[in-house]
This record gives structure tokens, sequence and C-alpha cells, in this order.
């Protein structure tokens, strides 16, 4: 199935001459399969539209930042009647308080909240933070883990100078002695220890946190005074209507919030207990945008609907409709799939594939048949992705699982080397 592309094609080649390297940062299809679009005119619901009119089921969720599906009516509405208000203004509005008081009620370690706009700029604010607190240097980070774009953080890093990492040292996630050797090696100058809700690494399966390790981390930072911060950008609200390790009853000191909380709109934050307040009041950090007014209404909307609805229990239910039915779809072709993280999140990856390339060829069948999977990222539900939507995307990975069986949708010999070539050069960058 051939999906027409030339005016996508048409905003490559016009990007790449003034954009450098074309489109930029994760939202570049470069490292993807050549049938994926770039660029996009419209989103509804659980459904997108490239430039050229080609409808998608749509499991990124603009990588995680829709969590009651694209134009949700209560969250576009309170921000459109924010917006004849005033949204950046010369100081921010009273929305701002309002919403540090929702979250300091919604999350049980929070007694005070920081808003910025995205979640590089929330993890920078909770390290300057930690080591405005302690004194120290040290920053402890899991070995493949993401936590933003910045130069003490970025996964690629050219441009980088080794000042800028020097800090920065690494343990095994879920793996207790490697971050007690960690702390051992650096005693006395660990300003944080950075924690996922649950490794959530590209290229890899997804796995869930071990409370072995969580107790750990909350002890060794007890001990010493450095502090434990959550990175809940990708996963917050996504797993509980609180901190992701709520379940765990093991609250961190800082926790780091965006994609999802508005619902699409700019927004992200910082959220901290009494003993970093001071801290986090003494560093500087600021942006022109970061009081804007509509994406706090947004944010205020979307919180009442995470605390009034049973979105998170829906997202749940479909998300395990769907890792079943693609399960069931892949044994009947002979293929065996890895499905792992939460099913709201999910992971998609063939077992059997180590050069990625069974994956990477049925994530462009899904693409040719309106279906839009991630072959190494984790991906995304929303509230919008019902059972109807679920069926009609069973569906549709139905028939690529049926092509996907077949020769003629091998990719070629020189595809399958430059694929391979692709990986080789994202893994080199991320060293």
């Amino acid at each position: 199935m051939v999906r027409a592309r030339t005016n996508d094609l048409n905003l490559v080649e016009r990007a790449a001459k003034v954009l450098p390297a074309g489109v930029y940062g994760h939202h570049s299809v470069g490292m993807l399969p050549s049938g994926y679009p770039q660029f996009f005119g419209r989103a509804v619901g659980a459904r997108l539209w490239d430039v050229d009119g080609n409808e998608y089921i749509d499991y990124l969720c603009g990588y995680g930042t829709n969590l009651f599906g694209y134009g949700f009516e209560p969250v576009e509405q309170a921000a459109a009647e924010q917006r004849r208000l005033g949204d950046t203004m010369t100081g921010p509005s009273a929305l701002m308080v309002e919403l540090a008081e929702a979250f300091v009620d919604m999350v049980a370690h929070a007694d005070w909240a920081m808003f910025c706009k995205n979640g590089s700029d929330a993890t920078m604010i909770a390290l300057m933070t930690a080591r405005a607190h302690t004194g120290n240097a040290t920053v402890l980070v899991a070995d493949g883990a993401y936590h933003g774009a910045m130069p003490w953080c970025t996964p690629r890093q050219v441009g980088v100078i080794p000042a800028d990492r020097a800090h920065v040292v690494t343990y095994r996630y879920n793996d207790a002695a490697s971050l007690r050797a960690a702390f051992e090696a650096h005693r006395g100058d660990v300003a944080a220890v950075f924690a996922a809700p649950y490794r959530h690494d590209v290229y890899a399966d997804q796995e869930d946190l071990d409370l072995d390790y969580a107790q750990t981390a909350r002890e060794l930072c007890d001990a010493s005074g450095a502090l434990l911060v959550v990175d809940d950008v990708r996963a917050g609200f996504r797993i509980a209507r609180d901190c992701s390790w709520a379940h765990t009853g093991i609250e961190p000191d800082i926790s780091a919030w965006g994609k999802c909380f508005a619902n699409g709109h700019p927004i992200s934050a910082v959220l901290g207990n009494d003993k970093a307040r001071k801290a986090a009041a003494d560093i500087y950090v600021t942006g022109s945008y970061w009081f804007s007014a509509v994406p706090m209404a947004a944010a205020l909307a979307t919180l009442r609907q995470i605390r009034e609805t049973d979105y998170l229990e829906k997202m749940i239910v479909q998300g395990q409709r769907l890792r079943d039915g693609l399960d069931r779809q892949a044994a009947d072709q002979g293929f065996a799939l890895s499905q792992t993280g939460p099913a709201q999140m999910p992971q998609i990856l063939f077992r059997d594939d180590p050069d990625f390339v069974i994956g990477f060829n049925w994530a462009q069948l899904c693409i040719e048949h309106g279906v839009y999977f991630h072959p190494f990222h984790n991906m995304f539900l929303s509230h919008a992705h019902d059972g109807t939507v679920v069926d009609e995307t069973l569906r549709r990975t139905g028939m690529a699982f049926e092509a996907l069986r077949g020769s003629h949708a091998r990719l070629s010999e020189g595809e399958t080397s430059a694929l391979k070539r692709r990986i080789a050069e994202r893994a080199a960058s991320s060293d």
C-alpha cells in the first residue's frame, strides 16, 4: 500500500535548506524507516494526518504529550478562555498559584512546585536544586537512561565538552549493588540520584522497578544528604495519579514532570519537598514563556480530568487488549513479540531480531496501513484510544503482519545495510 508523500517530501527538501539537518531532535524521522512522514497537518483524538492527507492511528501521542487525545474539548475550552484574557504577560496570572496548589494536593511528596517549559528544563532545575542543597557536584544516573538534552545529560555528545559531564556518574538501573558502589566511589560528593519510574531505554525491553533498588536509593540519599530525584517527565500520570513511585511507598525529594499534564500545551514542572525548598528558592532559573497563563489553564483542566475520571483504568484495559491482540497476530504469522513496560506505555520489539530489521520492516508496514508505531521507542496510549480505536488498530496491524510474512515485504540488502549503519551510528553517538 503506497501512500502519497509529495507534500511531505517537498517540505523535507525545503527544510534541508533552512534548518540544520532538516528537522532535528527526537522529532526527526532520520532514524526511522523511509516511509515515515516528517510533517503533519492536523490531529484529533487518537488520530493524526500528515501534510499529504494520510490518516494514522497515533501511538506516539506527540511523544507522550497527549493524555486525553488531541484537541480534547474540556482542555481546549479552558485554554481558549484564558487566551482571551492574556497569555504571556509581564508576570504570571493567578493560575500559577492555583496550579501549584493543585499539584501539591495531588502528589504526596510535594510541598512546592516550579514551572518551566520542557522536560530538560525540569531535570536541569532538579539537578541545580540538589547541588545547591548539598554543595556537592556528583550526580548519579542510570546507564542508558534519558533525562533530557542539556549538556550534562544529552545522549549525543557532539558539541559537549568533558567538563560538561565531569561530575555525571552512571550506575546500572535496578541494581542496588551498582548504586552502592557508585556512592562509595564518590563518597561525600553526591548531590543527587536520578531514577526513572521504570527502565524505559530505547532499543531495549522495558523493566519494572525493583523495590530493593528503590529502597537502597532512598536509604543512601538519607544517609549521605543527597536528594533522590524521580524523572516523571515521560510517565507522570500514566502510571498513577501521583508520583510514579507512589505504589512503592518510597517518596523522592524532587520529581520532574512534563509532557502530558496539560494535554499537549507546553509546560513542565518540578515538585519538591520542604527539605529542598530553600535550595529551589536560591537558584536562578527563568524563561520568558515559563509563566504563560494559557498552558497553566490547560494544565488545571487536565488535572481535573485526572482526578475525576477513570482515564487511567481505561487506558490500562485498552493497552492490554492491544498487547494481547498483537501477540496473537504475531504468533499466527510465525513471529514472536517482546512487549514490555506498562500496557498503556508499550514497548514493542521482535524476539530474535538483534539488528531490528524485522521490527523496522513491520513498523513501516504499519505506517503503510495507517498505524503510527515506533520501532525502538516506547509508545503511549491516550484516553481517546478506546475499544473502537484498538479494534481498528488490530485490523490494520493484522494486515501488516500478513504482509511481513511475505517475501515482498523484506527490506532489500541495501536498505538492511543502511539500517544497521544508522543503528550503529546512534549507539556510537550515545556512548
